[in-house]
């Protein structure tokens, strides 16, 4: 009898959770590059797994909007012939100081760039940012009237290609927490603006998601969400963990959102890495996160 390989193994474990996850209730997908910028061997991952949503950053290298439109099509011919749909493009865009002229027109060629590369991968959302000052006076209110009516033309520009923009909550910029979200998304009131709600960036911001960021979001305003792991180090900041190794609730988040009817879609977006590699570190905390699935 030949050994059964650990591979087999793993998969023959997880096959009882991956047939009880209610997938077309429940998209969830995984950033193809935190797999390998490879998308052919990000797209085998997936189907071995038995997923078909992508979220696609980089591709072979380079982010998607710094590739040539006829790479964009490569990956998009391998992620049909895998069955995968791209759920999310992620581009750079408005990730940088509030910006005025050469820079503001480069942004904007970012946006055009991005909007015709997931026009190619077939996909309507795209993550954006909402500013990251370099100087980090992210509490300084006297920006914000000015991130408000930038980020109010995006989603008029946007909204003209039937696209929909999702400001990512990350650390460093205006937007960290839930609750600074919620101020954005009251302040820009636009069908084609919402969120991806990192509830583990919210964390490592300080903010306690689940309790106080979450309820203070609009679910209607929720476009997309990142699922990850972290833990408190000694001194008090978080570092990324391997789902279901570290402290954050993934069950009770996803609860959360199942109960106030969110029906967009999910990436695990793993950032921990493994000294085996970042696909493997992506497998481990795939793993913990079926598990978190089965038990919502």
């Amino acid at each position: 009898m030949q050994p059964i390989s650990r591979r087999a193994a793993l998969l023959s474990a997880l096959t009882p959770l991956l047939r009880a996850l209610p997938l077309e209730q429940f998209p969830l997908g995984i950033t193809t590059d935190e797999i390998d910028d490879d998308p052919k061997v990000a797209a085998d991952f997936l189907s071995r797994f038995h997923l078909h949503h992508a979220e696609v950053r980089n591709v072979w290298g380079k982010y998607n909007t710094a590739q040539p439109v006829e790479k964009i099509r490569e990956a998009r011919a391998i992620f049909d012939a895998a069955g995968i749909r791209t759920a999310m493009v992620d581009t750079a865009f408005f990730r940088a100081d509030v910006p005025t002229g050469a820079a503001l027109d480069k942004e904007w060629a970012t946006l055009d760039a991005a909007m015709d590369r997931a026009d190619i991968l077939g996909a309507k959302l795209l993550r954006i940012f909402a500013f990251v000052p370099k100087d980090g006076s992210v509490t300084d209110a006297s920006a914000w009237p000015r991130t408000y009516e930038l980020l109010k033309e995006a989603a008029a520009r946007a909204h003209k290609r039937s696209f929909r923009l999702a400001v990512e909550n990350l650390k460093g910029g205006y937007v960290q927490t839930g609750a600074d979200a919620a101020r954005l998304l009251r302040a820009v009131q636009h069908d084609a603006l919402g969120l991806v709600w990192d509830p583990n960036n919210a964390a490592s911001c300080g903010e306690e998601p689940l309790k106080d960021g979450f309820p203070k979001l609009d679910p209607a305003r929720i476009f997309h969400v990142h699922l990850r792991d972290f833990r408190h180090k000694p001194d008090g900041s978080v570092e990324w963990a391997p789902v279901g190794g570290g402290e954050f609730d993934n069950v009770s988040q996803i609860r959360a959102l199942r109960k106030a009817h969110y029906k967009g879609g999910y990436t695990l977006e793993t950032h921990w890495r493994s000294p085996e590699g970042k696909a493997k570190a992506t497998e481990i905390s795939l793993t913990g996160l079926l598990k978190v699935i089965a038990a919502v």
